[in-house]
């Protein structure tokens, strides 16, 4: 009986660990302003969750946010004026992008 219930702890506690650290992350929406790839930063104009027709990914804030790039996994590199979506940590007054993901680009390749 000891047994059954330290294996479903044990379950139960791994579970979690897996859970949390997606729980953590922030996210972002907007437009590239502008993209280093050797410097690893990128910098977006924020998108708000006002969504419509017309802005099917926001209506744009016209405030713009830094992002470092750096140990990020990068899906389509992304190009001035495409839309991205930043899954980020905030650390030591930055924000550093955990994964960046080119939503202009996926949406071209699913037509």
């Amino acid at each position: 009986m000891k047994s059954k219930i330290l294996c479903c702890a044990a379950v139960l506690i791994f579970a979690l660990c897996l859970v949390v650290p997606a729980i953590a992350a922030d996210v972002v929406e907007g437009k590239c302003i502008s993209y280093d790839k050797d410097k690893k930063i990128i910098v977006i104009e924020d998108y708000d969750t006002n969504f419509s027709a017309e802005h099917k990914f926001g209506n744009p804030t016209g405030k713009q946010s830094t992002y470092d790039l750096t140990g990020s996994l990068i899906g389509i590199p992304p190009n001035t004026g495409d839309i991205v979506r930043i899954a980020y940590e905030q650390k030591d007054n930055q924000r550093h992008a955990i994964r960046l993901m080119n939503v202009t680009k996926q949406n071209v390749m699913k037509q």
